[in-house]
């Protein structure tokens, strides 16, 4: 699985406002807020975490589709296309809205 440098830098930019963000990068770009995942960004775009029936707003949109792990739907999560992230109004909704579901979370 190789990693997209270009949309690993878009989502850089992103985030450098909030420094409670930490990255990881392991054999993709994952950025994590207080130990929680809230995507993961690849060369094929990236996967957001939404949160169990958060998620349905984001299948009026093309390019983004339920996220399938091992032939299974995972509820809450969705793979969006690198088509995506050149629409800035539908990347910074997508980005808000794993911001919001991620921080209503209870603390580790």
């Amino acid at each position: 699985m190789a990693r997209d440098q270009g949309l690993e830098e878009i989502l850089r930019e992103d985030f450098e406002t909030l420094n409670a963000l930490a990255e990881k990068v392991v054999f993709l770009l994952a950025r994590l807020l207080d130990g929680k995942l809230i995507f993961a960004a690849r060369d094929d775009g990236m996967l957001v975490r939404l949160g169990k029936g958060r998620d349905s707003w984001t299948f009026e949109q093309p390019d983004i589709v339920p996220m399938i792990s091992r032939g299974r739907k995972i509820q809450g999560w969705v793979r969006a296309g690198p088509s995506t992230f050149w629409d800035n109004v539908l990347c910074r909704k997508l980005v808000d809205s794993a911001l919001d579901f991620v921080r209503s979370l209870p603390a580790n």
